[in-house]
């Protein structure tokens, strides 16, 4: 696994040294030399490679990697150049329309978002090749509740858009009144209907932003 090398680092450091992380390391590493995984092991820690701790203003927690070859590069709900764009993403550009005026991009290559602020984090952030969730309940969980727990420490504002389930669960470690939690089902076609689409999480993301004194989120890809 590629080092972390920016402020990520000592919030994160005490983790490599527990027990869990131990294990979780040595599974990873055999499964990056045994079985095809995603994404390539120098893209793990893109999210947090490409959004600073320090830059972090808006988190969207993912669940796991895209499964197929090409898509995963480290960041939640994002495809690299040249995929066609997934279903839930499609679904989020819809509400983007909507909300904000966006027109649909061609691509689903979301770094822009990450270079300005948004932590595209997954709970697990490995996957082996067409087997969704099949590195879950490894350890992945536990690293990232700490980077959340990271974030609920920050003493400035900073947004949670958390869809469906399983993003809900960590409200629990969230209790920062200087934050705003936003909620809504999952972009999911299975579930976007049910009241992700109005959910309007974009405007009201940035209107926090902009309460505060904070640069809001430019939300439009651009066509490639």
């Amino acid at each position: 696994m590629p080092m972390i090398s920016n402020d990520w680092l000592p919030a994160l450091k005490p983790e490599f040294g527990k027990d869990y992380y131990k294990e979780l390391y040595k599974f990873i590493n055999n499964e990056y030399h045994s079985r095809v995984i995603y994404p390539p092991a120098d893209d793990i820690f893109n999210a947090l490679h490409l959004t600073p701790l320090k830059e972090v203003k808006v988190l969207v927690l993912g669940q796991d990697p895209y499964h197929e070859p090409g898509q995963a590069h480290g960041l939640s709900f994002s495809v690299q150049p040249g995929q066609d764009i997934p279903p839930s993403l499609v679904n989020i550009y819809s509400e983007l329309h909507e909300d904000l005026g966006c027109y649909v991009p061609n691509n689903g290559y979301l770094k822009k978002w990450a270079d300005q602020g948004v932590l595209l984090l997954n709970t697990v952030l490995t996957v082996r090749a067409h087997a969704a969730n099949s590195h879950k309940g490894r350890g992945w969980e536990k690293f990232t509740d700490a980077i959340i727990r990271a974030l609920n420490e920050q003493d400035r504002p900073i947004v949670y858009l958390l869809w469906g389930r399983p993003a809900q669960s960590k409200i629990e470690m969230l209790n920062n009144p200087k934050h705003l939690i936003l909620t809504a089902p999952h972009p999911s076609p299975l579930s976007a209907y049910r009241g992700f689409f109005g959910c309007k999480h974009f405007s009201k993301c940035n209107e926090f932003l902009m309460a505060n004194g904070i640069e809001p989120i430019d939300w439009q890809i651009e066509n490639i």
